[in-house]
């Protein structure tokens, strides 16, 4: 079909650009100096060439999803960016800092130092082994809605919604604002 404009121009074709598209993080901690680490996950990030971070949320303290009964409360936040680069590319920098902040993995909901989850990227969907966006659960979870909404009220997950309503029906028991802790941005 042509376009209805034969003077149209592509502006992702032109000379090579590559279009911005919302970048969504949620990194978490529950082992180690949870604190630490979490910065110097958001400082990789703001490091990452052709991504640009727009927002940090608060630090929220919650309770963690499955695993030992008597795992470690996590450390969470959110990162809204903007990035030209492809999300295999996101999520293979995602866990590379997991990896320098020795991430181990193993045992499904097991303490981690970092979790690195890539939540959106514009509104790509992928339903592939290793790459899945939206994030599966994110549209469920409160530790990663509460942050989000706080820095992008008007945020939503492709197929779901708006993160606004969402969080309605979220479970927001064990979701804490740490006012207390900060993330220099």
């Amino acid at each position: 079909m042509s376009s209805p404009n034969p003077y149209a121009i592509d502006a992702d074709t032109l000379s090579g650009m590559k279009p911005l598209r919302k970048v969504v993080y949620s990194l978490g901690s529950n082992l180690g100096d949870r604190l630490t680490i979490l910065q110097g996950a958001v400082d990789a990030i703001k490091d990452t060439p052709d991504v640009i971070v727009v927002d940090v949320s608060s630090v929220y303290e919650t309770v963690p999803l499955g695993g030992p009964a008597d795992a470690s409360k996590f450390l969470n936040l959110v990162i809204v960016a903007e990035s030209t680069l492809e999300p295999r590319t996101l999520l293979e920098r995602a866990l590379a800092i997991e990896d320098a902040y020795g991430r181990e993995r193993g045992e499904r909901w097991a303490p981690r130092t970092l979790d690195v989850d890539l939540i959106i990227v514009g509104t790509t969907t992928k339903d592939e082994d290793s790459l899945r966006l939206p994030h599966p659960l994110a549209h469920e979870r409160g530790f990663v809605l509460a942050p989000w909404l706080e820095v992008d009220p008007a945020g939503e997950v492709p197929g779901h919604g708006r993160i606004a309503d969402l969080i309605q029906t979220a479970d927001l028991a064990g979701v804490v604002r740490r006012d207390d802790l900060t993330i220099t941005d």
